[in-house]
C-alpha cells in the first residue's frame, strides 16, 4: 500500500522516534537511537522492509488524531462496532 507522508505522526521519547500513520502501521523506526538501523523502514519500500501496527484488527483510518493539549502526545481514536479505542 503506498503511504503519503503527510499522513503520518511523528511520536518519540527523545532518543527515538518513529512516524505512525493514520490506520496504525509504524512506517519508519530507529531503536534505540535516533542514529540505529531502522528496524521499521516500510516508508522507504512497502511492508517487506519491515513495520509495526498499533491500531484495531481492522486497520481502518482513525476517526480522530489530535496532540493533548500543549503537549507531543499523540492521541487516536477509532470507533468500531465493538466500542472506542483509543
Amino acid at each position: 500500500m503506498v503511504r503519503r507522508i503527510e499522513d503520518s505522526a511523528l511520536i518519540g521519547d527523545l532518543e527515538t522516534a518513529a512516524l505512525v500513520g493514520r490506520d496504525g502501521p509504524i512506517g519508519w523506526l530507529c531503536m534505540p537511537r535516533f542514529h540505529s538501523p531502522a528496524c521499521f523502514a516500510a516508508l522507504l519500500g512497502d511492508e517487506s522492509n519491515g513495520q509495526g501496527w498499533i491500531a484495531p484488527a481492522d486497520r481502518r483510518p482513525c476517526n480522530r488524531r489530535s496532540c493533548r493539549g500543549d503537549t507531543l502526545v499523540l492521541e487516536s481514536v477509532w470507533d468500531t462496532v465493538g466500542g472506542t479505542v483509543s
